[in-house]
């Protein structure tokens, strides 16, 4: 797949200064000997020229560290576009998305008991016709799209009958976080009549649907409104979707004249807005389809609220709009990650990065589920572990507005975690295997997990203490911090039970490794219980009051079990069995509980063989992580590389949970991928000081490695061969 992905990506039609066009499926090596071949008898001034403009074709093509093209369509998984609150899946169909996810609304299946987020209205596909016939996959030519990272925007280009040029660009706008803009320019090649024609459609499952649209007037202003309002599925949620077209020119001559608007209610599932505009050649016509998506999860008045937001976009200049999306993206990317020498790798982390940054927001106390907002399958966007461990660290090392975020979304749970804990007959909170917007357990019923895999409450107290370890919020400690971790400490005084020996073991639990259920003194559980009652111990000493002593008394005394020979056993029966991702080795990262060079090793080397082929993306990158704290830079490289490429899908490398599933993006493998370049290869390391550089190492492949934004002062680190 990466083979091909670059082919497509690096070779695509541009043209040179002299007007050659240099073909997308090209090899630079052969295009450079052709030419060579052609000027054999020519002087070698002119040959130095076509090397440079051959060179400079490449340099201006969207293949670099910010983008990736592809013309790939056959294979297709695509990419969330996406603002923290809503997220748009891109389709390789001209005009299309494939559906809408709503960030933190969910519906519940009275049957099933299981809650799911919302699949939205889709506000964001259109049909268009030239000529009276629709533009569609099978009638255009020359289709590329590109994922601008940078600023967050997907283009698709391509030609249709040799009549038009047309690109669609598909924002899920920062700044106005309930909204979507869809960018069209139509470059007639002849006289063309272009119809065009703006959707919102509804999911079938939806109920009470109406369909509606109207002109809003004011003295000097005609505002024309496409809306649909319904009720979720299963009726928990209004939902109000309202739509308009912005023009921006109509050709070279007109600008600013808008033309007649007409309504269709296709079916009580689909809402139209369209117009005609015969369009000369040589001319352009560029108009805007936006809309805002609202529900009550969100607003008392989500109708009025969509409407008002549509209109706010439809009077502000396209730039005013766009500029504000950008100055925030450019914001998020003062965190960021530079690595030379190796674009393959680059485009990767960005990418990964890019989804950790449009699947959070830093002013909505929400959190990141395992696929973000790309998908509701195959979790149902509830919240898990996968935030906590696995997509906060980074975040919290680059960007501790989103950072903040997520723990917030944990600490405004807390009253129900508490709630739960003493439904079974524990103290403190005991935080849900799966969260949704009540803060109660929305794990499924027939699910194990969601009784037993209790680690979720201590990794919230380690993320807590760790996002004071970085930010030094004394307030937020007050006020959200400590009273979280007192409780998490609590409860784990409560869950332990004491041995003969003195000792405490927590018993029937299901660890990270999930093939290994209702298992005593799990090593991860274990660990990750000292960690979360030590770092309760060291925030009460913080606020200047005196811990319980039960704290630290069962912390130091709670069962790591161990084999004859020093190896970290993962639980009281294990034996050697496959296992589905890290568990024991992530008593040396993240918790560095076992912190000998020796044992260390000797653990990534029996665990190691024993990952299953077909466990999660993220599981190799503790091991990537550790083998780069060793100083093993190869054995490093080698895992990062493993923890992520087996899963990317066509065509442009969006990350699923497993190599055989084309579930996307999954965030948690983006997390885990990062968590090896800026704690493995970048040494970074998050202390009671604050972040600090230990042992920085350097895999040969790249040149060098830049991690900038760093921390509340901005640090940048580099590392040079």
């Amino acid at each position: 797949m990466r083979a091909e992905r670059l082919k497509s990506s690096i070779f695509a039609p541009k043209k040179l200064c002299g007007g050659q066009t240099v073909n997308r499926f090209e090899t630079r090596t052969t295009l450079i000997l052709g030419r060579w071949h052609s000027l054999k008898k020519k002087n070698m001034k002119q040959i130095i020229i076509t090397i440079i403009l051959l060179s400079s074709s490449f340099l201006y093509g969207q293949n670099d560290d910010w983008h990736i093209t592809t013309t790939d369509k056959e294979a297709y998984t695509g990419i969330a576009m996406s603002n923290g609150r809503i997220g748009m899946l891109t389709s390789s169909e001209p005009f299309k998305i494939q559906h809408t996810v709503l960030n933190n609304v969910y519906d519940v299946d009275p049957v099933l008991k299981i809650s799911q987020i919302v699949h939205g209205m889709d506000f964001g596909n259109l049909e268009v016709y030239i000529d009276g016939e629709q533009v569609t996959a099978k009638n255009i030519s020359n289709w590329s799209q590109t994922i601008d990272m940078k600023e967050a925007a997907f283009t698709t280009h391509f030609e249709y009958k040799e009549k038009a040029k047309i690109s669609c660009t598909v924002y899920a706008l920062r700044n106005l976080q309930y909204t979507g803009y869809i960018d069209v320019e139509i470059s007639a090649m002849e006289d063309i009549e272009v119809k065009a024609i703006g959707k919102i459609t509804i999911p079938e499952k939806y109920q009470n649907t109406q369909n509606t649209y109207q002109v809003l007037r004011d003295v000097e202003t005609t505002m024309p409104i496409l809306q649909s309002v319904a009720e979720t599925p299963f009726g928990k949620h209004l939902v109000a979707t309202s739509g308009t077209f912005v023009w921006h020119q109509i050709n070279s001559s007109r600008e600013h004249q808008r033309p007649e608007l007409t309504h269709a209610i296709v079916s009580k599932y689909e809402n139209t807005l369209s117009f005609k505009k015969e369009i000369n050649k040589g001319e352009n016509l560029e108009f805007a389809w936006t809309g805002a998506e609202c529900t009550t999860a969100d607003f008392s008045d989500p109708k009025s609220e969509s409407e008002r937001m549509v209109i706010f976009n439809l009077l502000n200049a396209r730039d005013v709009l766009l500029d504000g999306h950008k100055a925030l993206w450019e914001e998020l990317w003062e965190g960021d990650i530079i690595i030379e020498g190796d674009l393959e790798s680059q485009q990767d982390v960005r990418l990964a990065l890019y989804h950790l940054y449009a699947f959070g927001r830093g002013d909505s106390d929400l959190s990141i589920a395992p696929m973000g907002l790309s998908l509701q399958v195959p979790y149902n966007g509830h919240i898990f572990w996968d935030t906590e461990l696995w997509m906060f660290p980074p975040l919290l090392l680059l960007n501790q507005d989103i950072a903040r975020s997520l723990v917030n979304y944990r600490s405004d749970r807390l009253e129900p975690a508490k709630k739960r804990a003493i439904n079974y007959g524990y103290k403190g909170a005991m935080f849900p295997w799966e969260s949704d917007d009540t803060g109660e357990e929305a794990t499924p019923p027939f699910a194990l997990t969601g009784p037993f895999e209790h680690h979720i409450t201590a990794d919230i107290g380690i993320a807590f203490w760790n996002y004071y370890r970085v930010t030094k919020n004394k307030k937020w400690l007050e006020e959200k911090g400590y009273p979280v971790l007192k409780e998490v400490a609590d409860f784990w005084v409560s869950r332990v039970t004491k041995n003969k020996d003195g000792s405490y073991s927590i018993n029937n639990v299901v660890g990270a490794n999930e093939f290994a259920p209702n298992v005593n003194d799990n090593a991860f559980t274990n660990g990750a219980a000292i960690t979360a009652l030590r770092y309760a111990s060291l925030a009460a000493k913080e606020m200047g009051i005196s811990p319980d002593p039960k704290w630290e008394e069962v912390a130091n005394n709670i069962n790591i079990l161990k084999f004859a020979d020093g190896t970290t056993k993962e639980h009281s029966d294990y034996n050697g069995e496959i296992i589905k991702q890290a568990d024991a080795n992530l008593l040396s990262f993240p918790l560095n509980i076992v912190n000998d060079k020796e044992i260390i090793l000797k653990d990534l080397q029996y665990y190691e063989p024993r990952l299953a082929k077909e466990g999660p993306a993220m599981g190799k990158s503790i091991f990537a992580v550790l083998y780069a704290r060793q100083g093993d830079a190869d054995n490093a490289f080698r895992l990062f590389k493993q923890s992520y490429v087996p899963n990317q899908q066509k065509p442009f490398g969006a990350l699923s949970e497993t190599a055989t599933a084309n579930h996307s993006y999954f965030a948690t493998g983006a997390g885990g991928m990062l968590q090896t370049v800026l704690f493995g290869f970048g040494g970074l390391e998050i202390t009671d000081e604050g972040i600090v550089q230990k042992n920085p190492i350097l895999p040969k492949q790249w040149k060098s490695l830049t991690i900038k934004g760093v921390g509340l002062d901005k640090k940048t680190y580099r590392i040079e061969e």
